[in-house]
């Protein structure tokens, strides 16, 4: 497994704004400036304001930070950077508690931020899997409140995953005839979602979204497979056994998660499990480049669509007066993610 860079390594490269600054410009402009308004290449930058660059020929003035996730923040980049470096190169990743004590902030500026980096962790081009994929689904243990957790006792969510299958020998999918062992195998890249139910209409969903047609999948026989005749289907019947031994690797990466959740957070919370399970997903999937998952993160946020604390607990923004009206929700800060 490849290193993550040492605390001190990232000091020395991430010293002050400017370094930040530039770097965050190499990422969001890796051939040049490019206005978003007119799309010409000639720019300058303003020294009357910090990291603005006004373009020669419409005149735009550009922030280095504009339509990114760090859109009209006022945390300085290092903050950002620190965190995004704690996020996505800690062993077990950083709740929004920890955040707060790393970076000196109040608790909800640690949770906005790390919402906010979440958010980032999902690569809105990223290809759909494919080859082979183990499908199935597991219940997750949710923390309600702030009372002592006990997993055994706690309420559960149903959550679906998919996760390629590769051959160790070739580094690629090879697909078997059906009923074959997939032996000498690892897994690839992982997919999870929460789902309402086990309903044919949730699972296929997920499928279609997730996974590319023609894929071969590797399931428990759920009678909602063979509803997708786009894939090719090898059920595996799982009966008394337990389903770690016929799906190891999709079981293996629920085991991850379940270990993650009680460990990191104390227990997952119902508000936003989304956002955590594409924390996992994104560290699972680094698991072996971890020391490119910091440059990725801030690669990915540099090319995300601003995203407002309104935006994010999906209410409306009190302030301004032409506010769309919303279905009520219950998504909020709330209670902290991890009392721990």
């Amino acid at each position: 497994m490849a290193r993550g860079r040492s605390l001190a390594k990232f000091q020395q490269d991430f010293p002050d704004e400017e370094r930040c600054a530039t770097f965050l410009f190499e990422r969001r402009w890796p051939d040049g400036f490019v206005c978003p308004g007119c799309a010409e290449r000639r720019a300058a930058l303003l020294k009357t304001r910090a990291r603005l660059y006004e373009c020669l020929d419409c005149g735009r003035q550009t922030s280095v930070t504009a339509g990114t996730i760090m859109h009209r923040s006022k945390l300085p980049l290092t903050s950002w950077f620190w965190a995004a470096h704690l996020m996505a190169t800690h062993s077990n990743g950083m709740s929004a508690r920890q955040l707060e004590d790393q970076l000196g902030v109040t608790y909800k500026t640690a949770w906005l931020l790390a919402q906010k980096l979440r958010r980032a962790m999902v690569d809105p081009n990223r290809d759909p899997l494919e080859g082979v994929v183990e499908v199935d689904q597991a219940e997750i243990p949710l923390r309600e409140g702030d009372a002592f957790f006990e997993p055994g006792n706690a309420a559960k969510i149903v959550v679906i995953g998919a996760v390629e299958v590769i051959d160790r020998d070739t580094n690629q999918a090879n697909p078997r005839r059906k009923h074959a062992k997939y032996i000498d195998t690892r897994s690839g890249r992982l997919r999870l979602a929460a789902i309402v139910d086990n309903s044919a209409e949730s699972i296929q969903s997920f499928v279609k979204a997730n996974v590319k047609p023609g894929t071969t999948l590797l399931t428990d026989g759920h009678a909602s497979y063979p509803g997708l005749s786009a894939y090719r289907h090898d059920p595996r019947v799982v009966g008394a056994m337990a389903g770690h031994v016929v799906l190891p690797w999709i079981h293996r990466a629920f085991s991850l998660l379940k270990r993650w959740a009680l460990g990191t957070y104390h227990g997952l919370r119902r508000k936003h499990i989304d956002t955590y399970l594409n924390e996992f997903v994104f560290r699972y999937n680094r698991r072996f480049y971890r020391h490119v998952s910091f440059e990725t993160l801030l690669g990915l946020a540099a090319h995300h669509e601003p995203t407002s604390y309104w935006d994010i607990v999906n209410r409306d923004n009190p302030r301004k007066p032409t506010a769309v009206t919303r279905p009520p929700s219950l998504l909020d800060v709330g209670e902290p993610e991890s009392t721990g």
